[in-house]
């Protein structure tokens, strides 16, 4: 089961565990969740989408109808993948802007094995 900081973030995931990331659409990932799935969860650098050792990206930063069509991926292929779990960050709620209000429902038809944060719901 994933390991979290004082501040809820997460710093350990167990083997089958997938930490989920908002990314920009150059795959920078800099700062923010972006830097921990690099440095902690095998995030390759200019990688915008996908999975990407223990972690998955979706770009957050070219507008919503991109994060919604790259959201709509990650729930099919969570959905392939029951043998792992999923945790989703609270993506796009930083730099990108949006709010938690606004990304929560993206997530709807998001299977048993993708856990969102609790701002989500």
């Amino acid at each position: 089961m994933a390991t979290y900081d004082e501040r809820g973030f997460i710093t350990a995931l167990d083997e089958n565990e997938i930490f989920v990331f908002g990314s920009n659409g150059g795959g920078g990932h800099f700062g923010g969740a972006a830097a921990t799935a690099m440095n902690k969860f095998g995030a390759i650098m200019g990688q915008a989408e996908g999975l990407q050792g223990q972690s998955y990206a979706i770009n957050t930063m070219d507008g919503l109808d991109v994060m919604r069509e790259q959201i709509d991926r990650f729930i099919e292929f969570a959905a392939k993948h029951p043998e792992l779990t999923f945790y989703v960050t609270e993506i796009g709620c930083g730099i990108a802007g949006y709010t938690p209000e606004q990304i929560g429902p993206l997530f709807d038809k998001a299977g048993y094995n993708v856990i969102l944060p609790d701002s989500f719901y």
